[in-house]
C-alpha cells in the first residue's frame, strides 16, 4: 500500500478553483472545517458544493467570497441561526442555488455511489422542484407498473471532502465504536471521483487491523488523508468533542452584520495553518470543556 498522508496545504492544493466539492457532516458536525480553511488561505474559488444539510462551511465559503453554486436540501447554522452570508449571497444572485429533499438529493448520492446515471424516487412528486430545475431532474415512468417517477440526476462533484475520526497513513478510515448518526458520509465516498479526507488522529496500520469490521472508507478510494486533531471545530465530532457555542456565537455576531472580514482576518487569514489556528481558538481549558466525556 501507498502512503497517502499529505500536510493540510499540500491537500487543499489538489483542488483548484471553480471545482465542485461535496462536504461532508451535516450541519454543525463532522464536517472538514480545517480543510476549507484552508481553500480560503490559499485563495481558492468559484466553488459549487453538494452537500446533503449544509451548513458551517458553505457559509464560510460564502463569506470568502469563494462560492458560486448551492445544491442541498438546507443551508443554516442549526440552533446557532441563519447562515447571514450565504442568505446575502443568493439575495445578491452572487449564488445559484438548486434545492432537493432529503430523500431527492440522499438518491443522487446513492447514484453515483451505484455508478448509475440517475436514481428513481416520488420524493419530489406535488412539489415544484421538478419544474425550477429540468437539467437535475426528469418526470419518468415505471416501465413495470406505469407508475409516475422522477429521475434525478447522480451527485458527481469533482472532489469529496470528508472530516472522518481514525485514520491510517494509507487512507484507511474508521468509526469509533460509539457514535451519532453516521450520515451519509460512507456513501460520498464510494461515489467520490477524488476522495480527501481528514481526520481526528492518524494511527499505525496495526490498529486498523484490530477492528477491520470498522473500516468505512478503505484505501483504495482515498487520494490524500490529513492528520487534523480538532478538525471539524468549531462544530462538533461526535464522541470526540461538542461544538463551541463560544466560538459559533462570536462567529454570528461578525456574520449576521456583514462583518466576515473581522472573523476571517482573525482565524482563516490570520493564521498560518490548522495548527496555528488551533494555538488561537483553542486554549486547554477550552479543550477540556468541548471533549466529549
Amino acid at each position: 500500500m501507498k502512503s497517502k498522508l499529505v500536510s493540510m496545504a499540500e491537500a487543499a492544493a489538489l483542488v483548484p478553483s471553480g471545482s465542485s466539492i461535496a462536504i461532508g457532516g451535516s450541519i454543525i458536525r463532522r464536517s472538514p472545517v480545517a480543510l476549507i480553511r484552508e481553500l480560503i488561505r490559499q485563495g481558492k474559488k468559484d466553488f459549487t458544493v453538494l452537500a446533503y444539510p449544509a451548513g458551517f462551511t458553505t457559509d464560510m465559503l460564502a463569506g470568502a467570497g469563494a462560492l458560486k453554486r448551492v445544491e442541498a436540501v438546507y443551508e443554516g447554522l442549526f440552533q446557532f441561526g441563519q447562515s447571514y452570508n450565504f442568505r446575502r449571497g443568493v439575495e445578491a444572485g452572487v449564488i445559484d442555488i438548486r434545492d432537493f429533499s432529503e430523500v431527492a438529493m440522499a438518491a443522487r448520492f446513492r447514484a453515483a455511489a451505484s455508478g448509475l446515471p440517475f436514481m428513481p424516487t416520488d420524493a419530489l412528486l406535488g412539489t415544484g422542484m421538478a419544474a425550477n430545475n429540468p437539467e437535475q431532474i426528469r418526470e419518468i415512468t415505471c416501465p413495470f407498473t406505469g407508475r409516475r417517477l422522477h429521475a434525478v440526476e447522480p451527485a458527481n462533484p469533482d472532489f469529496t471532502l470528508l472530516h472522518g475520526y481514525i485514520g491510517d497513513e494509507y487512507g484507511n478510515v474508521q468509526f469509533p465504536l460509539v457514535r451519532d448518526a453516521d450520515d451519509l458520509d460512507p456513501v460520498f465516498a464510494k461515489g467520490a471521483k477524488r476522495l480527501i479526507v481528514t481526520v481526528e488522529k492518524i494511527v499505525p496500520h496495526s490498529e486498523i487491523l484490530k477492528n477491520p469490521n470498522l473500516t468505512y472508507i478503505p484505501h483504495v478510494w482515498v487520494e490524500a488523508i490529513v492528520e487534523a486533531p480538532f478538525g471539524a471545530h468549531p462544530l462538533s465530532c461526535d464522541g470526540y468533542y461538542d461544538e463551541d457555542e463560544e466560538h459559533m456565537y462570536y462567529y454570528q455576531a461578525c456574520s449576521k452584520p456583514g462583518n466576515f472580514a473581522e472573523y476571517a482576518d482573525r482565524y482563516i487569514y490570520g493564521t498560518k495553518d490548522h495548527w496555528d489556528y488551533l494555538a488561537k481558538a483553542l486554549t486547554p481549558e477550552r479543550i477540556f470543556a468541548l471533549s466529549a466525556r
